[in-house]
């Protein structure tokens, strides 16, 4: 189905692009500098496209996943936390706007200034579906997070989309996937993070994070990607999961929960809390989650409220709560 969909919209919209590129290329062997005004990755480009004024922006986001990600609507429903059925009607009436546009393909500086953030939100999507996403086969995509990197990367070198929310984006990316290495045993097992062999790392990518989080700071905006890139980084950065600096990370997580609220946020501030000050006031805060029962199929809530009650002795009630994890893991390594 998802090449059939693929094909579709190559047919669609092969010609109008081929004569886009074109125009593209003409304009860059003519030396007007018109292309370093906007973007110049014809991917990004085709982003930038998806985004209509009259669309709500998670929608635009739907679109880029569906249309260029390849993503089915399943997928894109359990990023949103929302039904396949909602998700599907989203993503239709976004195509049918697109449809009725008349500009599909003038990726202006204007366009990209005023959509720089539902990309980047894509971006930041398409790179978490690589690093541990939906897919039933899979856990973990690589080429989904280096593409992911990439196109960030091409937003953080161009003067127009450079802004500290790039390069926090950009630093996000570069802490996590620098711990890519580590993740998976010699069998191809998941590793939770404090089993891993953290000598695997790849410290190239550590220091670039850490130049592109430097590069964040010099603006006075405060965003999401500022925060959980923070929290990348004393993950990273830490000698062992001992050395782990947990009160930072639950600071970060306060912040984070004020910036962008959600179950899934309060799900890792429960676990950073546990950590901290024991297994009892993490499975309070577990419990206390705003929401909670959108994390219904999602594993790593009754997993993580297993892991409380096993460092908390209580074998059978952890038991019952990894078994619920099971049921609902979306993957064989899950």
């Amino acid at each position: 189905l998802d090449i059939l969909r693929h094909e579709q919209t190559a047919r669609a919209l092969g010609p109008d692009l081929e004569r886009a590129i074109s125009v593209f290329a003409g304009d860059a062997q003519a030396g007007d500098g018109s292309r370093d005004e906007t973007v110049q990755d014809d991917q990004l480009r085709m982003m930038f496209a998806c985004c209509h004024a009259r669309m709500p922006e998670e929608t635009q986001i739907a679109l880029i996943l569906n249309l260029l990600g390849g993503f089915g609507v399943k997928e894109i429903a359990a990023a949103f936390l929302i039904g396949d059925a909602a998700m599907e009607k989203r993503i239709q009436r976004g195509k049918e706007l697109l449809g009725q546009g008349k500009s599909l393909l003038e990726v202006t500086p204007e366009r990209v200034t005023e959509h720089l953030d539902a990309v980047h939100k894509a971006l930041y999507l398409l790179f978490n579906e690589g690093y541990h996403g939906n897919h039933p086969a899979e856990s973990i995509r690589v080429e989904l997070c280096a593409e992911a990197l990439r196109l960030t990367t091409l937003l953080a070198e161009s003067a127009l989309t450079a802004v500290p929310a790039t390069q926090a984006l950009l630093a996000l990316m570069c802490l996590t996937a620098a711990r890519l290495p580590g993740r998976v045993d010699a069998s191809g097992e998941l590793l939770p993070l404090e089993a891993q062999d953290r000598s695997l790392w790849d410290a190239r990518l550590t220091r670039r994070g850490v130049e592109a989080l430097e590069a964040s700071a010099r603006g006075d905006d405060l965003t999401p990607y500022h925060v959980e890139a923070g929290i990348a980084f004393e993950h990273t950065t830490a000698r062992s999961s001992g050395a782990t600096s947990w009160a930072r990370i639950v600071g970060c997580y306060d912040t984070l929960l004020q910036l962008r609220p959600s179950p899934v946020v309060a799900l890792s501030r429960a676990i950073a809390i546990g950590e901290l000050e024991g297994p009892e006031r993490g499975l309070s805060e577990l419990e206390s989650i705003e929401g909670k029962e959108r994390l219904r199929d999602y594993p790593f809530y009754a997993a993580a409220v297993g892991d409380q009650h096993l460092r908390a002795g209580r074998l059978d009630a952890a038991r019952t709560s990894f078994e619920a994890a099971l049921d609902v893991a979306r993957n064989p390594l899950e």
